[in-house]
């Protein structure tokens, strides 16, 4: 199914700038994987690599043992980028629609099967409601509900919630681990939030600066399904220190912190 393996990698911008350096990097199918970094570290390029937006300069990334060319022409990528570039024009079911109507496959079962997406999302009373009248929570619903519409085995998101309050954004991060957990989707998930990337996680790869190398992939075991309540726990605040600790190029034993860092969010891009 949608495991992610990336094996030497670089890549740099036709104007010299090397964005990553040697990414080495398994995501096993039905994993849920966050990437975090200091900003312009190659989260971002590394998420277009793996969609084939982009090319590596050197290396390999394979989805499901195949070129992610494959994956992507026999759309089994859905992607969430940080706006969610909804149609103004088009009301909610119809945004859902399009990967459909753009491959030729909508019919009447793709009519429903949108209206069923939104309702996964949580948004089943605004499928006919248009982009201007939804806040900024239910627009990014409706970007999700449309990136898994053709039920494509990885889900890559690009900070989806970077711009929106830190209310909505719960809201959001529990609304996409019910999808997570009953898709059974594989996710890479680009994150400046340490709180984010540790509550959502199977496993946090940290990236150190440009350019971007992996510095430390700090597993997350705690208990799923994953309750809100766990983000006051001992066990998420110690997984928080080790991933701020990687994030500053150390090694700390979070049993012995004493006082609780600075955390929450690093920056505004990938």
């Amino acid at each position: 199914m949608g495991s992610i393996i990336s094996r030497g990698v670089r890549f740099s911008y036709p104007n010299g700038v090397r964005a990553l350096q040697d990414i080495n990097l398994e995501v096993a199918a039905g994993e849920f994987v966050s990437l975090i970094g200091p900003s312009g570290c190659g989260k971002s390029t590394f998420l277009r690599l793996v969609a084939d937006l982009l090319q590596p300069e050197t290396g390999e990334i394979a989805i499901a043992g195949a070129p992610p060319r494959a994956s992507r022409t026999a759309r089994r990528i859905g992607m969430v980028f940080q706006e969610p570039a909804l149609l103004a024009w088009r009301r909610s079911a119809r945004n859902v629609e399009l990967p459909l109507e753009l491959g030729g496959k909508l019919d009447a079962s793709g009519r429903t099967r949108a209206l069923e997406m939104l309702a996964r999302v949580g948004l089943e009373d605004c499928a006919g409601r248009l982009p201007a009248q939804l806040s900024g929570g239910q627009r990014q619903r409706v970007a999700l509900a449309r990136a898994l519409i053709q039920e494509p085995e990885v889900l890559l998101m690009d900070e989806p919630f970077g711009a929106l309050d830190q209310i909505t954004r719960d809201e959001m991060n529990a609304a996409l681990l019910r999808v997570w957990e009953v898709t059974g989707i594989t996710v890479l998930f680009v994150t400046h939030s340490i709180a984010e990337a540790v509550y959502l996680s199977d496993r946090v790869a940290v990236f150190t600066p440009r350019p971007g190398r992996l510095h430390n992939i700090i597993p997350i075991p705690l208990e799923r399904p994953r309750l809100p309540a766990v983000r006051h726990s001992p066990e998420f605040f110690n997984l928080e220190t080790q991933v701020l600790a990687a994030l500053e190029g150390r090694y700390v034993d979070a049993s012995d912190s004493k006082e609780k860092p600075s955390i929450g969010i690093i920056g505004t891009d990938g």
